[in-house]
């Protein structure tokens, strides 16, 4: 059991990347603020919109406020490129991100941030596979996640069980660590940013329930297929740098460009 080292969370940092939210996307903030206005934490909230025309990105910008940055770009990168750029931005001693569209229920959010303080974590990450967690997920996408959990914990050895729900936590001292080594924009960011902060010494990283209802529009099997086949070809590319030639933990390292457009804040 770990040890209980608790800190203070002086300002927390929420980004929510989006790409195609432009309907719910107002509604999926109003919530997150409503949730986060419930707890003792100073915030912030970064949306960060991940491929947009500049005309329907103005009609968004309504969302901006003294807690709501709203940034973006005109291309779509992927869901890593937006949270790198919204770490750019972020002020928070506390980090984190959380998908747009709801799947995850946002009161989660407390959940994680309660297990951060308790465990004094470097990391948490939200998990489909906590004891707690209540999950409403379709069965092929189960068997997917547990290949893809097998595959990971063979290549990188660390022990987190559900790698990739999209809503975790991190220290700004991690961040400020991996950020500027990350290279993927797509399919493997989180095992990326996992398997990189483990190897860079960060060993406190535990699991949080979340409550997921997915409601994502069904993929055909064809797509899927696809998708899951970038994944694992990032994630090899992932392993491939970390332990083969050994690129993550050089001591002298460019920072990597992030690709950015226009800003709300």
């Amino acid at each position: 059991m770990p040890r209980r080292n608790s800190f203070e969370i002086n300002l927390l940092s929420v980004i929510v990347p989006a790409y195609k939210q432009e309907k719910t996307i107002v509604k999926d903030i109003k919530n997150i603020e409503s949730m986060l206005d419930a707890l003792v934490f100073n915030y912030e909230i970064i949306v960060v919109f991940d491929g947009m025309e500049e005309k329907t990105f103005k009609k968004v910008a309504i969302l901006k406020s003294s807690k709501v940055k709203v940034i973006g770009y005109k291309k779509n990168h992927g869901k890593g490129n937006a949270i790198r750029y919204g770490m750019l931005h972020a002020n928070g001693d506390i980090i984190g991100f959380i998908d747009a569209g709801m799947d995850i229920n946002p009161a989660g959010m407390n959940m994680l941030l309660n297990h951060m303080i308790w465990y004094n974590a470097d990391i948490i990450v939200g998990s489909k596979l906590h004891p707690v967690s209540k999950v409403d997920y379709p069965f092929f996408r189960t068997i997917l996640s547990w290949g893809y959990r097998l595959l990971t914990r063979i290549l990188f050895g660390f022990k987190v069980r559900d790698t990739q729900v999209g809503l975790k936590f991190f220290k700004r001292k991690v961040v400020l660590d991996v950020l500027p080594r990350l290279l993927v924009k797509r399919y493997a960011f989180d095992i990326e940013v996992l398997a990189l902060a483990y190897a860079l010494g960060y060993r406190r990283i535990y699991e949080a329930p979340v409550e997921i209802n997915f409601k994502q529009n069904v993929i055909d099997p064809g797509s899927l297929i696809k998708i899951v086949s970038l994944m694992i070809w990032d994630t090899l590319a992932v392993f491939y740098r970390l332990r083969i030639i050994k690129y993550y933990t050089k001591k002298r390292i460019k920072k990597n460009p992030i690709n950015t457009a226009f800003s709300f804040e």
